[in-house]
């Protein structure tokens, strides 16, 4: 199979308090670089979702994103700290055994006592299993349609390299007499210019003129590549590396062919390849 490195997905869940939602997207990227955008909340547990990427993700410039929303009727509600309220009033009346002239607490003043009334807060625990669980659930989308885009990548290339196929076929069978008309032409402009062209010396120097066009070399190394390429794509993996190394060799062999092309055919046919591999 092979896969994209870009990608997008996302997942969300809603909590007894709150509602989470995660975001994963990615570019292409010679090395795996992954970056975070985290609320405070989510902080502690940064280091277990990198591990969880990197178990799945091996190459890409990917970005986290999680959200965290408190919901309204969350927001709305104050805890009160019960065991606090206790000790504070256990220590009231301890003090007015005491001091029996000292004024006993009143609600307001229990509730004004710090850390007795505090703004609802959410289990780490509960929240970072959350969060590792919606990722884990982005993870496989994220892979999925990295696989989707990977396929449809893969065939676009394989139908490149099947035409570059017919361009090779089609040209091979006529270098020999593309060699020999080259070699023909060249006699009939030295025996317009006065030379001989069957005089040995100047028979050797047409053939050898002449093999410079020869592009069987070139054709047959082509075909390789184009096998091999077929043979990486089927393989699967990572294999973004390898394709560029191919590329390269192609981009070289079409070249040479175009320089020695010595017909319209030729250059043609050098000229569209060039076209696919890019």
């Amino acid at each position: 199979m092979i896969f994209s490195m870009t990608g997008y997905a996302s997942a969300a869940r809603t909590l007894p308090r709150c509602s989470l939602n995660v975001e994963l997207r990615a570019v292409n990227s010679r090395y795996l670089d992954v970056a975070f955008r985290l609320p405070e909340e989510l902080r502690a547990i940064e280091s277990q979702l990198r591990e969880l990427i990197m178990s799945k993700v091996n190459r890409g410039k990917l970005e986290c994103r999680a959200g965290l929303a408190y919901l309204p009727e969350a927001q709305g509600r104050l805890d009160v700290n019960d065991d606090l309220v206790q000790r504070v009033a256990a220590a009231g009346r301890q003090v007015q055994q005491l001091v029996p002239e000292a004024r006993a607490l009143q609600v307001a003043d229990i509730l004004r006592w710090p850390g007795v009334i505090g703004e609802p807060e959410l289990s780490l625990d509960e929240l970072g299993s959350a969060c590792r669980e919606l990722v884990a659930q982005a993870l496989d989308e994220f892979n999925a349609s990295r696989a989707r885009e990977g396929g449809k990548l893969a065939q676009v290339i394989l139908e490149r390299a099947a035409r570059m196929q017919e361009l090779v076929q089609g040209i091979a069978p006529k270098v020999p007499l593309l060699v020999k008309a080259y070699g023909e032409r060249l006699s009939a402009r030295l025996a317009e210019a006065g030379l001989n062209p069957d005089d040995d010396r100047m028979r050797q120097e047409i053939v050898l003129f002449a093999s410079k066009l020869d592009v069987d070399e070139e054709l047959s190394r082509l075909g390789a590549h184009i096998k091999e390429l077929q043979h990486v794509l089927g393989r699967g993996g990572a294999v973004g590396r390898r394709l560029d190394f191919l590329m390269q060799e192609f981009n070289r062999e079409a070249n040479t062919l175009g320089s020695k092309s010595a017909d319209l055919e030729s250059t043609q046919v050098a000229v569209e390849m060039k076209v696919l591999i890019e």
